[in-house]
């Protein structure tokens, strides 16, 4: 259990460090990642960006 909270803690800096670089790629502005203000701290949820990385990874993946 405590090998998977890591494994999801790093995954998240991991992600938060290359936020603004997929971003100036367009990922995050897609239709379907929803982008929210809640109890005055701004939420992103990138449903469309996720879909779309896992995709491309899975095939290259398949390509390789």
């Amino acid at each position: 259990m405590l090998r998977w909270v890591i494994v999801v803690f790093l995954a998240l800096v991991l992600i938060n460090g290359i936020t603004p670089w997929l971003k100036r790629l367009g990922l995050g502005r897609l239709p379907g990642d929803f982008q929210f203000r809640l109890f005055g701290r701004d939420w992103f949820i990138p449903l469309t960006s996720t879909l779309l990385l896992s995709f491309l990874l899975s095939m290259l993946v398949k390509w390789l």
